[in-house]
């Protein structure tokens, strides 16, 4: 072979494998920064790029919503007790160059730093409270945290999207003691509520009770009106046909109850009450 041609074949293959070797492909979900000879060269966006091998390097950073675990840890709160702390940061680097650029140059493992950045943070916040109010503010202590790494991390090129408590349990004969605790507040309002059943239940027969009287109260008012207005209309056809003979018509009406009940009554012949009953049936008694 021809030493000229075997030259050429050789430096075409090595320009083919070179130009191979710098293929980079950079996925929709990272960005890529190029370095030449450990310095900054440009920004690789996604899809194709080149760089040229043994001189450039690329490094390629997501820029999707990420999670960290800020590990438990124990911390002392306000009121002297042990409450076991756990939280999760999710954060991602925000996607335009001097952001991703941020990320690896103005911060040394970002992941790690936000870590013991929420770490100590946690710890600044809960030794504030109260075990009792650490647990009921726990959205208080997500915006504190939240607003405080997003601070601190302005200048790593991250947003910091949000911050879960995972967790703040106290001791374990604490959390025993606060159990009791609601299981007897618990039973207080069942009791209560039970009560206040029976209540609402007795009030109700009460009120019955009450406006059964009132019926029974307001039947023998009518009925006794009732009756005193049939004694004033006996009264006043006494008083109009039986002019001066009260003491007869007592007579009469006594006469007429025996006979209503089928009584014998023995009337003297000379009796005005004979004539009275006589004059009612029409006839007059015989005179000797």
């Amino acid at each position: 072979m021809d030493p000229m041609m075997f030259v050429l074949l050789f430096i075409v293959a090595a320009v083919v494998v070179i130009a191979l070797a710098g293929i980079r492909v950079v996925r929709p979900t990272h960005r890529g920064l190029i370095e030449r000879l450990g310095r900054y060269r440009r920004f690789a966006k996604s899809g194709f790029n080149w760089i040229i091998p043994l001189v450039d390097r690329m490094i390629q950073v997501n820029i999707t919503e990420q999670m960290v675990d800020a590990q438990p840890q124990e911390i002392i709160t306000n009121d002297n007790l042990n409450a076991r702390v756990d939280a999760q940061v999710y954060f991602k680097v925000k996607e335009d160059e001097e952001s991703v650029k941020s990320s690896q140059y103005n911060v040394n493992d970002y992941q790690f730093q936000i870590v013991n950045l929420a770490r100590t943070t946690l710890r600044n916040i809960i030794g504030t409270l109260t075990l009792k109010s650490a647990n009921s503010e726990r959205d208080k202590i997500n915006t504190v945290l939240l607003e405080t790494l997003a601070r601190e991390t302005e200048n790593w090129g991250m947003q910091i999207v949000r911050t879960e408590l995972k967790e703040i349990d106290p001791p374990k004969d604490v959390q025993e003691t606060m159990n009791k605790v609601v299981k007897a507040e618990n039973e207080k309002v069942a009791a209560l509520d039970f009560a206040d059943a029976v209540e609402r239940q007795a009030d109700g027969v009460k009120r019955s009770e009450i406006k059964k009287a009132e019926g029974v109260k307001q039947a023998k008012v009518l009925a006794a009106e009732g009756e005193a207005e049939a004694i004033r209309l006996v009264n006043d056809a006494a008083n109009t046909y039986f002019i001066g003979n009260a003491q007869l018509l007592r007579k009469l009406e006594a006469l007429e109850k025996s006979l209503s009940q089928n009584a014998k009554i023995v009337i003297p012949s000379g009796s005005e009450l004979v004539n009275v009953i006589g004059e009612m049936a029409g006839f007059l008694p015989m005179t000797k």
